[in-house]
């Protein structure tokens, strides 16, 4: 694991990995691959891949299953077993992470914000360690930038039972950092929503 930055200094887009979640089972889209499904001809993981790359050094794929390997990334399975949820895969990505601090996305949201690692990651320091996307609907609980430090206190978190992303955030002192566009953070979880979407100008955006 990396060692840890200056206890003042913001995480700049070297100090940060990329973990795009998509270790879920995806039950409403039938239980097929969420992330390969096609928005616009394109895989929706891959948006999502091409919209947070430039932001951080490196990008990794959370997946519990080998079809993901066909977008090229490092695959990164739970640790927790049970399909523990998106906790599961930010945990496993804090183990593996290269870096000192790791930014989630999930898969199916195809318009991530192109400046979300650097808000989140302005207010960062070793003494405010995790933080979470807020937009005018709330919490947008899978878009988290987490210090790897916080790994083992998260592992022992979900071993206990835990699940919820927001009462982990809660009882961790989560910092929530607000964006203005809740579209930005629209996610896909049905076969209708993503044929409705592709049917719309936002589909090529």
């Amino acid at each position: 694991m990396a060692s840890a930055m200056a206890d003042t200094t913001p995480p700049g887009r070297a100090d940060i990995t990329g973990l795009v979640l998509a270790g879920g089972r995806a039950l409403r889209m039938g239980g097929s691959a969420k992330g390969l499904a096609e928005l616009a001809g394109e895989a929706l993981a891959a948006r999502v891949i091409t919209r947070l790359r430039p932001q951080v050094a490196t990008v990794m794929l959370n997946a519990n299953r080998p079809d993901y390997a066909a977008l090229g990334l490092p695959l990164i399975a739970d640790v927790i077993p049970g399909h523990a949820g998106p906790l599961a895969g930010l945990h496993a990505g804090l183990l593996a992470c290269p870096t000192p601090w790791l930014v989630t996305v999930p898969c199916d949201a195809p318009f991530v914000p192109t400046d979300l690692v650097e808000k989140l990651a302005a207010s960062a320091s070793r003494q405010r360690r995790l933080f979470v996307a807020a937009s005018p609907r709330g919490i947008e609980p899978g878009f988290i930038l987490a210090h790897a430090d916080l790994a083992q206190t998260l592992g022992e978190w979900l071993t206990g039972g835990g699940r919820k992303v927001q009462d982990w955030l809660r009882q961790a002192g989560a910092t929530e950092i607000r964006f203005d566009d809740p579209d930005a953070f629209a996610n896909i979880n049905t076969p209708e929503e993503l044929a409705r979407l592709n049917g719309s100008p936002a589909s090529r955006n």
